[in-house]
């Protein structure tokens, strides 16, 4: 499979579709610029709207939808269907009836893996592709081990099936080498974190500019006991260890808090999108988003995946697609 013409991109590259950062204005703008731009979850009638200004901003480019299964109810999945867009990511999450579903509308489905096991479960559930993540990459992770170690056993799972490879992708170079290994293209967050095109607060980005190291830590699970990839901050200097693990009490609060994630009704779109407006709660797993005030920057939780050391500054989507693809 050609999947660059089945995707129809100009590029190897795929945004990451990061919920609140990634909206409608910076999809449509990767997509614009020949990748593909991916929207993050969001309300279902923001993501409907979202879909819109894809198709309208870059017309003939593929729409594609991040579910975040954590907190994707059924009305995102109808939206999607509804709405017939071309790529559906699956990611935390899934089963075969999801995929059976979407690939019966029409829908590329690309599963995010970050283990053998899962990549097997998603061959075996019938998606079209994977996404391999190591762990390197930023926000929440399923990967256990670097990025292009586990490449080569994803693709060994995947066989015929195009793998993307997430993870530590900043630049032209990184590209290559994934492309060089088997991967039919990156997937990466970060590069597009930090865009003009981006929802994420400007303090957001210019505190991810300016650090020195990531932190991979349990600290932010509040409704999703999750590991997952940030720089450090005022809370994690507070609650983490110094190996990153979230101390006892956020810990306790975070273990006991899960099942509000399923509790939400279906007409609230889900306890992480609540949480993104107005205000960030201790531990939330949301992150700061343009319109909120600066200071929560110090509460919230500053994802980024340790490419962002090798990231100099905020540049336009466009940009940033062409420094991937080289």
């Amino acid at each position: 499979m050609d999947v660059l013409d089945r995707l129809r991109l100009d590029v190897p590259v795929a945004q990451a579709g990061m919920a609140g950062v990634a909206g409608g204005r910076l999809a449509a703008a990767v997509a614009s610029a020949g990748g593909l731009g991916t929207i993050g979850l969001l309300p279902a009638t923001d993501l409907r709207a979202a879909i819109g200004r894809v198709r309208d901003e870059a017309p003939g480019r593929s729409v594609a939808v991040n579910l975040l299964m954590r907190f994707a109810r059924r009305r995102h999945v109808q939206t999607c269907i509804e709405a017939g867009v071309d790529v559906v990511v699956v990611a935390f999450g899934g089963d075969a009836a999801l995929v059976r579903e979407l690939r019966g509308a029409g829908v590329f489905v690309l599963v995010m893996v970050g283990t053998e096991n899962q990549a097997r479960a998603a061959v075996a559930w019938g998606a079209d592709g994977l996404i391999a993540q190591g762990r390197e990459a930023g926000g929440h992770l399923v990967g256990t081990v670097a990025a292009l170690d586990f490449l080569p056993r994803a693709l060994a799972v995947a066989q015929d099936r195009p793998v993307f490879l997430a993870g530590g992708v900043a630049t032209s170079g990184d590209t290559g080498a994934a492309l060089a290994a088997g991967a039919a293209g990156v997937v990466a967050g970060t590069r597009f974190v930090l865009t003009e095109e981006s929802g994420a607060h400007r303090e957001y980005q210019r505190r991810i500019l300016a650090a020195r190291m990531t932190l991979e830590t349990t600290l932010f699970g509040l409704s999703w006991p999750m590991r997952h990839r940030v720089v450090p901050n005022t809370v994690t200097d507070r609650w983490c260890r110094a190996d990153g693990a979230a101390r006892r009490l956020p810990a306790l609060i975070n273990s006991l808090s899960a099942p509000l994630a399923r509790l939400v009704p279906e007409k609230s779109e889900g306890t992480a999108l609540r949480m993104q407006r107005p205000a960030i709660p201790l531990f939330s797993p949301a992150a700061p988003l343009e319109g909120m005030p600066g200071q929560w920057v110090d509460r919230a939780a500053l994802y980024a995946g340790e490419s962002v050391l090798r990231i100099n500054g905020v540049v336009s989507a466009k940009q940033a697609v062409a420094e991937l693809a080289g």
